[in-house]
This record gives C-alpha cells, structure tokens and sequence, in this order.
C-alpha cells in the first residue's frame, strides 16, 4: 500500500472561533498543525502518497507542506467547488489516484487523533480479501456515534444510525472514521454530487452483497471535533499518550517552541504547549492549556484546559478554564471564565468585566 486519501475539507463550525481564519486540519496541536501528525504517521506507515481532498480555506495547505517532500511524501491537492460530503469527496479526487483496481488505498478522517496501526487493517484488508475494510473502536457511551456490529470474524453485519433507546446500542464499536478501499469500488461512488459513505456508500454495498470487514483497534482514539477534545488532544500528545513522529521536541508535562519566553517562575503542566513568539508572564499558572503563537498571558494569571489564540492576550490574574480565546482577542485583568466560553476572534473584554464568582 503506497497511497492514500485524506479528507480535509470541513469547515470546523464546532470549533469555531478556532476555525474562522485556520481550518480545523491547520489548527496546532502539540505545536504544529494537526494535519502534520496524521501525515508523519501515515508515512511510518508505509504510504507516500497521498491526495489531500480540500475544500473550506483550500489555499492555506499547499504553502505550508508543498509537494510534502519535506516528509517524505508526494502530496496532491483537489479543492471541491462546493462540500461533497465524505463519498464525494474521495470520488472526486480517485483520478490523481495511481492503484490498480484490486489495490488498497487507505482513506483517513483529517480530524481524527489515533493511534491505530495503519499496517494492521492494511493487513486485515488484505488477508480477508474485503471490499472496504474499517477502523472500529469501542466506546463507553456509543449514543453519539454510528454503531458498527460484526460478526465472530469481523465482518460487518449493519449501520446503524445514533441509537436513541437501550434498546438499540447492540454494540460499542463504532465507525473510528479511517478506511481501506479496493480501488474499483471507489470507482462505484457517484460522481460530481454530496455522498456519504456512512449513510449511503458503506449501506448500499453491504445490501449488494459486499464484503465490509471491521478491525477493533482499541489504542487511543479522539475525534477533535470539539475545542474541549482539540485541546485534550494537543496535551496528549505532548504527554506522550497519543503517539505522533511529529512532536517538536520530547514528550513531557509542557513543550516549549523556539522563540517563546517563559517567565521562571511560571509553571506550566499536564501538557501545555507555548507556541513561538509567544510569551508567559511571572507566576502565571497554565495547565493542559495551548498557547498559539504570539500570545500573551500576564502576570498572575491562571489558564486550565484552554486554548488561547495567536496573538490573543490574557490579562493579570484573570482566570480562565475550559475556554477558548480567538485569535486577536483581548481579556482585561481579574476576569473569570469558565468552561464553554468561546470568546471571538479580535473581541474586547475590559478588565473585571466577567466572574462568575465574588470579586472578593
């Protein structure tokens, strides 16, 4: 297996502010963008080429990776004109493809952090001879996810859409949203029209007799479609429990890029990143926390789980936790925000101007 799909073309409307001027797929985390782990991974494992399907904010990715030779890869670009949804979108760039119709192309989700072994399902893929094989994981609450059930040899048995009673959720493995297809069954997708292979490819192939086969792989698994998630991911990275070739510098309790400035006495943990040119000031405290390039965090101030945006300032003693602060955006001193506060990019909040606690 030498190539693959990756699906970047989302506009990230559930992390937005992050994602009003950077698509999700170039947000950083652990310090580079995300893309730039799936892309490092997909090449340990073997692939080397790889087309990227893009469509929200298409222009940003072709300056930053090139033709990918700087990882060892040999990347494409196809940008859809309007979203064609996941079926779509790798119909719509099988042309830059090189396989033969009996190979394997790998097609992976641009926001999904795993730690899948892409070798194994290839494999898996090969040994059972399926059509498409799947990625599946098994989770504690399966209510919010498609469930997956197979049978005692993996093969798939059904789709079934987000279960609404007990009764229902027949299993915890859901779709983890990376794919191996047989070339010619690509070539089957509609072309030039919205498709999703959830709800209507992998559905049709299974009633046509299909061979649809699932591997569980239960290492680490995010979907980082939440700021809460992005920001938990980023940090597990930096710990080290999500594996990434890509981390800029060696896996412990904080990452501190080139040109940023840490006060000494500033304590950062639990992961927390401090991107280039940005500064943190004395007895600031910042926890599981991003801190995008160029941003200030004043004195005293104390930041939890929270993702602060490039060139965005945090005012003293201000207290922030489950947050995330636009790019551009200023928070005056002595403000308290709590978890789901999303302020917008370039916004305002004068000093003392949001608690949720006494000022006392």
């Amino acid at each position: 297996m030498t190539e693959a799909i990756l699906l970047v073309g989302g506009k990230g409307t559930r992390l937005r502010p992050l994602t009003v001027h950077t698509p999700k797929p170039m947000v950083r985390a652990a310090g580079v963008p995300f893309l730039t782990h799936q892309l490092a991974r997909a090449r340990a494992a073997g692939v080397d080429h790889i087309v990227l399907a893009t469509s929200y904010l298409a222009e940003v990715f072709e300056p930053h990776f090139g033709d990918g030779s700087s990882l060892g890869l040999h990347l494409e670009y196809v940008t859809e004109v309007e979203p064609l949804g996941t079926g779509g979108a790798i119909r719509n760039v099988a042309d830059r493809l090189h396989s033969a119709p009996d190979e394997p192309v790998l097609v992976f989700n641009g926001d999904i952090l795993t730690g899948l072994d892409i070798r194994a399902l290839v494999r898996t893929h090969g040994t059972t001879g399926a059509d498409v094989s799947l990625h599946l994981t098994k989770v504690t609450d399966p209510r919010a996810y498609g469930l997956v059930p197979t049978d005692e040899t993996g093969r798939v048995l059904a789709f079934l859409e987000k279960p609404q009673t007990p009764e229902e959720i027949v299993t915890d493995q859901i779709n983890a949203g990376a794919y191996v297809f047989r070339r010619s069954v690509i070539d089957t997708i509609p072309r030039g029209r919205p498709v999703s292979v959830e709800r209507e490819t992998f559905p049709e192939l299974l009633s046509a007799g299909a061979h649809l086969q699932g591997m569980v792989d239960s290492t680490y698994w995010l979907d980082l479609g939440t700021p809460a998630a992005f920001v938990r991911g980023s940090a597990d990275l930096v710990l080290g429990r999500a594996p990434s070739p890509a981390v800029p510098g060696r896996c412990g309790d904080r990452l501190i890029l080139p040109t940023a400035r840490v006060a000494p006495d500033a304590k950062l943990t639990d992961g927390t990143v401090v991107g280039e040119g940005a500064y943190i000031a004395e007895g600031a405290r910042v926890s599981g926390s991003t801190i995008l390039p160029g941003a200030v965090v004043e004195p005293g101030a104390v930041i939890t789980d929270s993702l602060i945006g490039t060139r965005a300032r945090v005012g003293e003693r201000s207290v922030l936790t489950g947050t995330v602060i636009g790019d551009g955006a200023i928070i005056g001193a002595d403000n308290e925000l709590r978890h789901g506060a999303r302020v917008w990019c370039d916004a305002k909040i004068p000093a003392g101007a949001v608690r949720f606690s006494s000022d006392q």
